[in-house]
């Protein structure tokens, strides 16, 4: 029997580990960190830096190549697909290779495995091929608290909706009707440039609880520019970028009243 512990681990400073995940990360006999390409080397080193200020060093820690989502894919979620297939076979054979005797292996998940995020799904496919297989997931701060948090404002407005999308679709459907909040994550570029800028706010955030984070709020027209101008200007220097930001109708006030 393999025990699969799929850790939340917030977004890079090893202080978002709750007592929760500290504990289970110290019950691990094996933990795998992916490598995301040369670009990415400090997502790999954030997560050793993980293991190297909550662990004794008596877990194994392993590396290994994270698959390439195909982008050229014809339909999208045929290549998420193909690329979850590649993953899992992946972990299967870190796995086998590592623990062929079973034993209690940890992933560390960028902000919480629940909220957009696929080890969950990748995890059964493991169980569907027949592998004994015991999921268990510690929860962990994501970047929609991150975000709210940096910018000290609530998720809501009183007694209203919240909608949690992707760049992909706020591109493909604009702002949803009837709502007056909105969160984007894995926004690939600014998709907010989409939208009729006129009454709307932004509270967007890169690099959240790292050293290098970066913030900027305020109006869409005037903002939007500023945060496209500097997300380009992050990306060329670190070589990658993670970002999420909340949309808002500035018909309602920063307390949440309209």
């Amino acid at each position: 029997m393999i025990e699969l512990m799929l850790i939340g681990i917030g977004t890079g400073n090893p202080e978002h580990l709750t007592l929760q995940a500290i504990a289970a990360l110290k019950r691990a006999e094996l933990i795998l960190i992916p490598r995301k390409g040369a670009d990415k080397t400090e997502l790999a080193e954030l997560r050793r830096q993980v293991c190297a200020t909550h662990l004794d060093g008596r877990a194994r820690l392993v590396e290994f190549d994270l698959p390439v989502r195909d982008a050229a894919a014809p339909r999208y979620l045929d290549g998420v697909q193909a690329w979850h297939a590649a993953i899992a076979a992946v972990w299967a054979e870190q796995i086998a290779t590592c623990l062929p005797e079973g034993g209690r292996v940890a992933l560390l998940v960028w902000g919480d495995p629940s909220l957009y995020d696929s080890s969950l799904r990748i995890a059964e496919r493991l169980q569907a091929a027949g592998m004994a297989l015991r999921v268990e997931v510690i929860p962990g701060l994501s970047s929609v608290q991150l975000l709210t948090a940096a910018h000290a404002i609530p998720l809501n407005t009183l007694g209203a909706s919240v909608l949690i999308t992707t760049g992909r679709q706020l591109r493909a459907g604009g702002w949803p009707a009837g709502l007056d909040t909105v969160v984007v994550l894995l926004d690939g570029g600014c998709a907010f440039e989409v939208l009729p800028p006129e009454g709307i706010d932004i509270y967007w955030a890169a690099y959240l609880g790292m050293p290098q984070q970066l913030l900027l709020a305020g109006p869409l027209a005037s903002t939007g520019p500023r945060i496209a101008a500097l997300r380009a200007a992050a990306r060329e220097e670190q070589g990658w970028i993670m970002d999420s930001y909340l949309l808002r109708s500035s018909a309602v006030a920063p307390g949440g009243l309209r």
